[in-house]
């Protein structure tokens, strides 16, 4: 299949490029320089030239924090984008694959997020992201939108990387306690999308289009994450201490943007019409563990 990725210097995007080629799909992988999907030219242009059998969408402004100063550019990203992709895709009959996000909920809610709960998201990172998903379902119904949570990987910035690297700086930490979610790989959401893709009912008149949730197990708050990466990290030699973690609440490490309680997704309907069952973050954190120990020449 004739693949186009956008965002394919991106955490999740370099694990799309990787595993599609894996998979013996063409790819056309561009990052944010290559192709501004806020540039509807760029994005017309592009898709002309390629005429790509699919398009996953996983290019995003992704700053929570700075996005509150600079609205303008993330809302062109995240919303004006998605716009563009959708508007291209109608036009040439593609299917958009698209990576959405848990933070388009509040987080009050005391149970797993569901694709029938109604999101309200609290910061412009979160309501740019929604308005790009709510612009992609209103323009073209040949899309299938996935929300995801705490993405982490061996490509980009992530969570686990800055506790590596914070260790190499420090033997004790700080960690917040009361946030609850689930860590998510950039490889397993790849590989979902891709499955997607794959499936026998992809792009047949029974495709169940539409918005669904990638749940990952276990559920953990962000101290129990920080512990996970450094107990493993020890079995694996990266780091040659043990360290010493503090559980603290939110209200001591104050952000711009209130991050959600409660980022856990439930997958059940990605189960019921693709088959896909819940990922499992340890396993994933593992295989990145053992790729940044054991990189490749």
């Amino acid at each position: 299949m004739n693949i186009l990725i956008t965002g394919a210097k991106g955490q999740v995007g370099s694990e799309l490029v990787v595993e599609a080629l894996k998979r013996g799909h063409k790819v056309h992988g561009f990052g944010s320089k290559a192709l501004d999907i806020s540039n509807t030219e760029q994005v017309n242009n592009t898709v002309k030239q390629i005429q790509p059998d699919v398009i996953i969408n996983s290019a995003a402004y992704t700053a929570v924090d700075k996005a509150e100063t600079e609205p303008a550019i993330a809302y062109a990203v995240n919303s004006q984008g998605s716009e563009n992709l959708a508007k291209v895709c109608k036009q040439y009959e593609i299917p958009l694959l698209h990576i959405s996000t848990d933070y388009v909920y509040d987080g009050e809610k005391q149970s797993a997020y569901t694709e029938v709960d109604t999101p309200v998201p609290t910061g412009v990172y979160g309501a740019s992201k929604l308005e790009g998903d709510q612009k992609i379902a209103q323009i073209w119904h040949k899309h299938i939108i996935l929300r995801v949570s705490w993405v982490f990987g061996q490509y980009g910035n992530n969570f686990v990387k800055t506790m590596l690297r914070l260790a190499e700086q420090r033997d004790e930490l700080s960690i917040v306690n009361d946030q609850f979610g689930a860590p998510t790989s950039a490889k397993a959401i790849s590989n979902r999308l891709l499955d997607i893709i794959d499936a026998e009912q992809f792009n047949q008149p029974s495709c169940p289009w539409g918005t669904y949730n990638l749940q990952s197990d276990p559920g953990v708050t962000w101290y129990d994450f920080a512990r996970e990466i450094f107990t493993q990290a020890q079995q694996l030699e990266i780091i040659n201490k043990k360290m010493k973690l503090n559980p603290i609440p939110s209200s001591q490490f104050p952000t711009p943007v209130k991050r959600p309680v409660n980022s856990k997704l439930d997958g059940q309907k990605l189960q019921q019409y693709f088959g896909q069952l819940p990922v499992d973050w340890k396993k994933d954190l593992s295989l990145m563990l053992n790729t940044i120990k054991q990189p490749t020449i």
